[in-house]
């Protein structure tokens, strides 16, 4: 199964290809679409449509996540995430994709086990779920790779009929432990 998430912007959108073959994953993509705060708002849009066309058809992937708009301080900002949503979706409908959308809260409960884990946590997690190298550069890009390994524990657990990991196993355990280790600056002394 292929999965292409993404972490939708006007200025930046995140997007990451995943693919999970014989129980292993394996990153067939990652990158972001970036727009000059300078472009009008349709150039900005033709570019993320475009950009994740050429996506679709250089990786056939056979399902689309992208996260929800969530509303913020800023009602500007909710509608603007909302126009590269909407272009990022219709990019999938064109080329047939099957689409499903996940909130924030829950992209990161499915990849840290936490609702309200912060983006360096998120990061972590998907490199070392994902056995990155190296740390993606942009968080829209960790994002983009959390939102399309949420879909594959939502989704296509069920259909290859594999059981779902309680995020209380050890080994989800011992990832965070390794991320505390490393990041010892994170933790609250009280």
């Amino acid at each position: 199964m292929i999965i292409l998430g993404v972490d939708p912007g006007t200025l930046v959108t995140g997007y990451g290809v995943i693919e999970r073959k014989n129980g292993k994953f394996r990153v067939l993509d990652y990158n972001v679409v970036k727009n000059r705060s300078t472009y009008s708002m349709p150039l900005r849009l033709k570019a993320i449509y475009s950009a994740l066309c050429e996506v679709i058809d250089k990786y056939h992937p056979d399902e689309f996540a992208i996260e929800t708009a969530f509303y913020g301080k800023n009602a500007q900002s909710t509608l603007k995430i909302g126009h590269a949503r909407g272009v990022s979706i219709l990019a999938a409908v064109n080329r047939q994709l099957p689409t499903a959308e996940y909130s924030p809260r829950e992209v990161k409960k499915a990849v840290v086990g936490n609702g309200a884990a912060s983006k360096d946590q998120v990061q972590f997690m998907v490199k070392s779920i994902l056995q990155l190298r190296t740390m993606p550069k942009f968080h829209d890009v960790s994002d983009a790779l959390a939102v399309a390994l949420c879909h594959y524990h939502r989704k296509g657990k069920k259909e290859t009929g594999q059981r779902t990991r309680k995020s209380g196993s050890s080994k989800s355990r011992s990832q965070w432990e390794v991320f505390l280790r490393e990041h010892p600056e994170r933790i609250l002394n009280k």
